[in-house]
């Protein structure tokens, strides 16, 4: 039995798509508060940037990376990469974490 892919086409959520299921209309009507009040029920939304948070926040600057040769276990390497692109950022931040803690 040959098995054949089967194409899909993704759906845009451009607002000028008539393809959205978006209520832009509606969407387009809504005040800032109206806005801002939504935002603050949304457990998802991120939170909205005070000028207490800007005075508390920290620019941290991309470092250079280096290139380097390492041996690790195959799972690790597999578990890393299975939630796809990036696996190496996140080896890395796993690294920059246990360094952070134990400063």
């Amino acid at each position: 039995m040959v098995k054949h892919k089967t194409r899909t086409k993704k759906k845009s959520s451009s607002p000028r798509d008539n393809s959205s299921e978006t209520d832009w209309p509606r969407v387009r009507r809504l005040t800032d508060r109206q806005i801002e009040r939504a935002a603050a029920d949304d457990p998802d939304a991120a939170p909205i940037a005070t000028a207490d948070w800007f005075r508390h926040a920290r620019l941290l600057e991309p470092q250079p990376k280096e290139s380097v040769s390492i041996r690790l276990d195959r799972d690790l390497i597999a578990w890393f990469k299975r939630p796809g692109k990036g696996y190496q950022t996140r080896i890395n931040a796993v690294l920059r974490a246990y360094v952070d803690a134990h400063r």
